[in-house]
């Protein structure tokens, strides 16, 4: 049977480009897989055999091996278990080991591919640390510290970051439901990201929309409903559950809640029926104003007219 690789336009299989560590500067030259994961021996390719101290060769003294949790691939943990050749100089005595940095940094339990693939899966994904570590292999702890070095790094410290940004808002996301209430994280968002204008049009509409007297009544015997139960520890804890229910604006609910308190005597205040009268009365007030002006004006202009000769 006649290969038709060339033909498909396939290359031959490489482990090493397959699994991305071509970037890193490595190569594979095994493997070991297990049930719960994999492990892939590796090699520095580039040579560094030069002394760093005073630029004499050096000679092979021995090798080290370092484990660098990598991403994993169908969700098998993937460890890469690097060997890294040790060189002491003829010149000088000094000895060093083979440059590493284009596959982790130094002293680092992550490779940068797998950091990579840990941050894009928190910030887009939008998985747990404790996800992240399973996927990894390793403990929630080294996950979470070298993801906030990471992003630190490359979010926080870049200087460029805000390049372009002529309008920035701040939004809250819920990251935790709890029994005690719900925990908000602020994020700040460009405003002139491409479709965002679209993104936050559609989710003011709920905010911005009318909604009928049977509707707020409604919400209203239900928030009531939901705080007699017991279920909730707070207001605004029973406001959520019961917005969530409506698919409306909790914030909306709320504003109602307080109206009512106001209406009925709990809570002080002008009632709804003295504001909408106040509010009448400021419009009209307005409207006589605009209307006393151009009065004013044609009097002005009626009167020079009978000036003239």
């Amino acid at each position: 049977m006649s290969d038709a690789t060339p033909v498909a336009g396939f290359a031959c299989p490489d482990l090493s480009s397959f699994c991305r560590l071509d970037e890193l500067g490595l190569e594979v030259t095994g493997q070991l897989l297990e049930p719960g994961r994999a492990v892939l021996a590796c090699r520095v390719v580039d040579p560094d055999q030069w002394c760093r101290r005073c630029g004499c060769e050096g000679l092979a003294r021995d090798t080290v091996t370092r484990a660098l949790a990598h991403e994993p691939f169908g969700w098998r943990p993937t460890t890469l278990l690097v060997t890294i050749r040790r060189y002491r100089c003829t010149g000088c005595g000094h000895v060093w080991r083979q440059d590493t940095s284009l596959a982790a940094e130094p002293r680092a339990k992550l490779s940068r591919r797998g950091l990579r693939w840990a941050l894009e899966d928190l910030v887009v994904q939008h998985l747990t640390v404790a996800r992240v570590a399973e996927g990894l292999g390793v403990s929630w702890n080294t996950a979470n510290t070298a993801v906030l070095a990471e992003g630190k790094r490359v979010l926080i410290d870049d200087p460029t970051r805000f390049d372009g940004v002529k309008v920035i808002g701040v939004d809250e996301h819920v990251w935790r439901h709890t029994r005690r209430g719900d925990k908000y994280v602020t994020v700040i968002i460009d405003l002139n990201r491409p479709g965002f204008r679209s993104v936050l049009q559609a989710r003011m509409e709920p905010m911005n929309q009318k909604y009928s007297p049977e509707m707020r009544e409604r919400a209203l015997r239900m928030l009531d409903e939901a705080r007699a139960s017991g279920d909730h520890p707070n207001l605004m804890s029973a406001v959520r559950h019961v917005a969530g229910l409506l698919g409306m604006s909790a914030e909306t609910l709320r504003v109602w809640h307080r109206r009512r308190e106001v209406d009925t005597g709990q809570r002080p205040g002008v009632p709804t029926d003295v504001a909408e009268e106040n509010k009448r009365l400021r419009r009209e007030n307005a409207e006589l104003k605009k209307a006393n002006e151009v009065l004013k004006a044609a009097s002005v202009f009626f009167a020079k007219e009978l000036d003239r000769p």
